[in-house]
């Protein structure tokens, strides 16, 4: 870890940095601070307050911090943690929360299957911590399934396509014995026994807890599902959707101004592929030359593995160019992998988990093989210099790895 010199701001971003581990377990495990890997997050009213106190407290003392003889890093760090709170509290106020617990991406039924593909149980302390995060998914989903009675009673549902996603989701999830799960079939473990011992909980524990989520999806849920995706359409959408332009981009910005922004960089982008598409002898006719690109045998892989092994290869050929363009490398490989059946039709191209904290474990790169004709080795490069190498994996790990940022900087991204 770096030893960063303390401050009033950097001690009060680290002591805000522990704060948010608490809340958020899986966060930890995520980055290899093992200390919670017994425990899940709580979603219900002792959660939300709990992190409410965290925001309001942390912001109040934001305030007794002036900006006079502070460093550069210490200005940015300060401000980050103002609004990072300021954030949190706002979403809180609209309750957010009652949206986010229906995603086919990222909700709750997600939880289980993301961190075991981080969390070690191979010693037999770890072991019961795992068991411990494995039990305590019952109250977890009730706290869930409680959001979704919220939700309906106040009108804030997902959207159809959403709420449909998801149910379509944990019925696939549900359909494979508990000894072939995710769960269990990944399980950092030791032996076949703690295997089987976790199949065990995973049948009378996780199922359950899901089959009843499902089960209250599937009910009125479903019916009061918003037909129209946008958050637009919402119970006062238009203020929470500049509540999120704010929390994606910092700004306080019109939706008007920001669709105008979009237009115009799409602009720019298309001048680009027609510079592109002249090179390879298509005019400015962009159009003709990615229907080129979907169609080209070369551009195609013939199975999945052809689709991950050419991820591994750009990755390869950027880092061997990358010096070029970076003062400093990471330290942390970059390693690929598919991404997981059951959830493959529902999830991005490709997307990026960092390295543990202290680099025993790389960056992950997870590529989608689904539906592979559509997955063309130049939609597959473009993606991977975004996701992968250098995009997140590099600005992540060279900002895990920076010695004079306090951990709130360096892992709070």
């Amino acid at each position: 870890m770096p030893d960063v010199p303390p401050s009033a701001v950097n001690t009060l971003a680290d002591r805000f940095w522990e704060g948010i581990l608490e809340l958020s377990p899986i966060t930890a495990t995520v980055y290899g601070d093992e200390r919670y890997d017994d425990q899940l997050p709580d979603p219900g009213p002792e959660g939300r307050a709990n992190a409410r106190r965290l925001m309001e407290s942390t912001l109040a003392q934001t305030a007794t911090i002036h900006a006079e003889g502070l460093t550069l890093e210490e200005r940015i760090t300060l401000d980050m943690v103002r609004v990072v709170c300021e954030l949190n509290i706002a979403q809180d106020d609209q309750r957010i929360d009652r949206l986010k617990v229906v995603d086919q991406l990222e909700g709750p039924q997600q939880t289980l299957q993301v961190v075991t593909q981080f969390q070690r149980a191979d010693t037999p302390a770890r072991f019961e911590r795992y068991l411990g995060r494995l039990r305590a998914y019952e109250g977890f989903m009730a706290s869930n399934r409680e959001l979704l009675r919220e939700g309906l009673a106040s009108g804030l549902t997902a959207p159809s396509i959403v709420t449909e996603r998801t149910i379509a989701q944990l019925e696939r999830m549900l359909a494979v014995p508990p000894e072939q799960s995710v769960v269990a079939t990944t399980a950092q473990v030791a032996d076949d026994a703690q295997r089987e011992e976790i199949a065990r909980v995973v049948r009378d524990v996780v199922y359950p807890a899901d089959q009843a989520y499902l089960d209250a999806l599937r009910g009125e849920y479903r019916h009061a599902s918003r037909e129209e995706p946008g958050l637009w359409s919402a119970p006062d959408g238009d203020a929470l959707y500049r509540t999120q332009i704010l929390a994606w981009t910092t700004l306080a910005l019109d939706p008007a101004d920001l669709h105008r922004i979009g237009v115009q960089e799409l602009a720019q982008i298309e001048e680009g592929r027609k510079r592109i598409a002249r090179a390879e002898g298509f005019g400015d006719d962009t159009v003709a030359y990615r229907r080129h690109l979907a169609t080209d045998p070369a551009n195609m892989a013939g199975r999945r593995e052809d689709l991950v092994e050419r991820a591994k290869e750009d990755i390869a050929r950027a880092m061997v160019v990358a010096p070029r363009y970076f003062g400093r490398m990471p330290r942390v490989g970059c390693d690929v992998r598919p991404v997981e059946e059951y959830k493959e039709a529902d999830a991005p191209f490709a997307y990026y988990y960092p390295p543990s904290i202290d680099g025993s474990r790389p960056g992950i790169y997870f590529v989608n093989t689904y539906d592979l004709p559509s997955r063309n080795f130049s939609k597959l490069a473009t993606t991977t210099y975004h996701e992968g190498v250098p995009g997140h994996h590099f600005q992540i790990a060279l900002e895990m790895e920076h010695p004079d940022l306090p951990t709130f900087r360096r892992l709070g991204s």
